[in-house]
């Protein structure tokens, strides 16, 4: 299978027009894109910091990660086992304010609320500066994301999550079944941006294409051609690999599908199977929504306007979740941010 070409893009100045139609160009081909390391406000210190605590929660006795677990809401709770084989984990963590956890933290975790809280804030400040750049290709006002964003103006759905998936060494993946089972279903995520951290070494997210293939995505892409400019360290290396950036339901909604969500899945590369040691996956995810107040109504584009009017013809395909925002019936309020979740929730959870 051959891996996709994403481009990696440094965005050390979120207010750069040049940077601003890269990322719009790319969340628009793809729906996903590379955003480099050194570009960011994350030191190698704080995403090792966070492997190990994640790393060390996974670790824990099993009654520690049984007491809590995923619901179907918005929210804070815990352990998830939740693939086909139902042997990964899951932990959430929902909204820290004033550096303080809105939910009970395990004995594990529990210690560590400033160092989470801080990883937090900055998977934030980094959606942030992606989130000006969207604004910025689609020139509108460079806060219109950002401030539809801010946690002063209320509760948001943003979610940092960390994900485990046994190797298949692990006792827990033996009835693994080549070409039949998977670690993370196909799927698109709900929100506007999706933060996605990896370790060297450990693949396995593939994407669907638009000719209905799955592509792999490399944990650490060919940087010998992406150049200074894109955020590479003097020594030509990153600090830490690329952080992988993808757009959500809610964010292609908005632009009425000009941004894509594009479907997603976690599998047992053919690397680990072949592999004398395969790893455990350990990846770090932040969802990232907008105040749940926030009402949804079109992005004022005229790019986003071009692409309606493209689309005129086939108005009532589906874009996002439930329609896109420039289609709203005359009269009828806009879907806030919560209903959009909430919606998407009762879509997937049956219980």
């Amino acid at each position: 299978m051959a891996a996709i070409n994403l481009p990696i893009i440094d965005i050390s100045n979120p207010h750069d027009p040049s940077v601003g139609k890269a990322m719009l160009d790319a969340a628009a081909k793809y729906g996903f894109l590379y955003v480099a390391s050194q570009s960011t406000d994350f030191s190698a210190e704080d995403v090792e910091r966070a492997f190990g605590l994640s790393k060390e929660f996974f670790a824990s006795p099993v009654e520690e990660k049984a007491a809590c677990r995923i619901t179907p809401n918005d929210g804070p709770e815990c352990m998830s086992r939740h693939s086909i084989l139902s042997i990964n984990g899951g932990m959430n963590f929902g909204e820290f304010t004033g550096g303080k956890a809105q939910q009970p933290l395990p004995p594990s975790l529990s210690p560590h609320e400033a160092t989470l809280a801080n990883f937090s804030t900055l998977c934030r400040k980094t959606c942030d500066r992606i989130l000006t750049l969207l604004a910025l290709g689609l020139q509108v006002h460079p806060d219109f994301f950002t401030t539809r964003h801010d946690p002063i103006h209320g509760p948001s759905g943003s979610i940092l999550r960390f994900l485990y998936y046994p190797s298949l060494t692990s006792p827990a993946t033996a009835s693994y079944k080549h070409d039949e089972d998977v670690r993370a279903g196909a799927h698109s995520d709900y929100g506007s941006i999706t933060l996605l951290f990896q370790r060297p070494g450990q693949p396995g997210l593939e994407i669907l294409t638009p000719e209905g293939k799955w592509a792999g995505v490399p944990v650490e892409p060919n940087q010998s051609s992406q150049g200074q400019e894109q955020g590479q360290g003097k020594d030509g290396g990153f600090a830490f690999p690329p952080i992988l950036v993808n757009i959500g339901d809610l964010l292609s909604y908005w632009t009425d599908g000009l941004l894509k969500s594009t479907v997603h899945r976690v599998v047992f590369p053919l690397s680990e199977q072949r592999a004398e040691n395969p790893q455990d996956r350990y990846s770090i995810v932040y969802f990232c929504h907008p105040v749940n107040t926030t009402e949804l109504v079109p992005v004022p584009s005229k790019i986003v306007d071009a692409h309606r009017e493209e689309r005129k013809e086939s108005q009532g395909d589906k874009v996002g979740f439930g329609g896109g925002a420039g289609y709203l019936v005359p009269g009828k309020r806009a879907l806030t941010a919560s209903e959009h979740l909430q919606a998407r929730l009762a879509a997937t959870y049956t219980y």
